[in-house]
């Protein structure tokens, strides 16, 4: 796995952009990371290597290597799907396969519908359908989110640091820091063959700030509008959903099915969350279909 380079933006923030496999093809295959998250991740490098593609991904602000928003502007979807276009038009990679997890589907969708011309395909694995519409966030978190309606970024930034800090994991490969992403009873099989140790090196580089990254994450896409229409996702787009999942299951999987204009869910029996790494193969199938080492 490469090191990351650092991308200076036109607003003068830096983002930290990770190659995380060089592939020996014409495409690129990017992946929008889920919240908590990081670009120190390949979800299944056996099947990643036998596609010869390139992976790509950038840490969204306070993940990892990538500058923190200031306290005078908002993160949001939007932003971070502008940021990855940066990257993107700069290395001029062409269109890409592009795979969003869990909250990093957002960011994907998003991508997809401002600059289509950037991706070729698209892949959403089980990514949470917008709150009002399938509720998901628990009634206790949801009042506690609303009560910073209103309130300027850099209040909202430390009041959600100061809750999530005594979250913060010692050992980022341990059930409790999975259980973070949504790990469940379901994803033993996700966990096995390396699987905890791949998750355990994401989540260790994802907080490297803390919990700057996950407080402004969430901040972003539970209180600022998520910038885009699913109807303007003209992408062919895979969505893979977990039967067993506990955040995002079958009823998020038929929400995005029926607002995206050209999506194919995909249901998977008894699997949880963490489907993202069992399931890479199907993903790569529908990204790169055409690629093999």
């Amino acid at each position: 796995m490469r090191t990351g380079d650092e991308y200076v933006l036109k607003s003068g923030r830096r983002v930290a952009v990770r190659t995380v496999v060089d592939g020996t093809g014409d495409l690129t295959v990017v992946i929008c990371h889920p919240a908590p998250g990081s670009s120190a991740f390949d979800p299944e490098p056996e099947q990643t290597f036998a596609r010869g593609v390139t992976l790509l991904s950038v840490d969204r602000p306070g993940y990892g290597g990538s500058e923190p928003m200031p306290d005078d502007q908002w993160t949001s979807v939007s932003c971070a799907a502008d940021d990855l276009a940066q990257v993107l038009d700069d290395r001029q990679t062409g269109p890409v396969g592009l795979a969003g997890w869990s909250a990093g589907g957002r960011v994907a969708m998003a991508l997809a519908a401002h600059r289509p011309d950037l991706v070729e395909r698209l892949a959403v694995i089980a990514t949470p359908a917008p709150d009002e519409e399938v509720p998901w966030v628990p009634p206790e978190q949801r009042a506690a989110l609303e009560a910073l309606r209103g309130r300027p970024p850099g209040e909202v930034y430390a009041e959600l640091a100061d809750q999530l800090r005594p979250l913060l994991p010692a050992d980022p490969h341990a059930p409790r820091s999975l259980a973070a992403l949504g790990a469940g009873p379901a994803d033993a099989e996700a966990l096995s063959g390396g699987g905890r140790d791949r998750l355990g090196r994401m989540l260790a580089a994802a907080y490297a700030q803390g919990v700057t990254g996950l407080a402004a994450d969430i901040a972003g896409y539970c209180l600022q509008p998520w910038g885009f229409e699913p109807a303007g996702v003209q992408t062919k787009t895979l969505l893979l959903y977990g039967s067993q999942d506990p955040v995002a299951g079958s009823r998020h999987g038929r929400w995005w099915q029926q607002h995206l204009p050209d999506a194919r869910l995909e249901m998977v029996p008894g699997a949880g969350h963490l489907l993202m790494i069992p399931l890479w193969k199907r993903v790569l199938s529908h990204l790169a279909p055409h690629c093999k080492r």
